[in-house]
């Protein structure tokens, strides 16, 4: 009896040894793929934020122009307005 104790008691710690060296290497596994897809999501949030920053900066820009724009055009009216008035 105590053969058969021996060998179930070998056995189990074969098998658990197995299922620890099994399940650290698939955490490693996943652990990588996680740290893969949150590399590659960073990037993605990078580049979405530099794309918020320019089209911010470009709003900028297209206002001071649209202001540029009405002044230039208030001249004209004047110059206009002066020139009708002279002849």
């Amino acid at each position: 009896m105590s053969e058969t104790l021996i060998a179930a008691f070998l056995s189990a710690a074969v098998t658990l040894t197995v299922s620890l060296i099994t399940n650290h290497a698939q955490s490693e596994k996943s652990r990588a793929l996680i740290e893969y897809q949150v590399g590659e999501l960073k990037k993605q949030v990078e580049k979405h934020n530099n794309i918020i920053e320019r089209t911010y900066k470009l709003e900028e820009l297209t206002a001071v122009q649209t202001e540029q724009i009405k002044v230039a055009n208030h001249r004209i009216e004047d110059l206009e307005k002066w020139k009708g008035s002279t002849q």
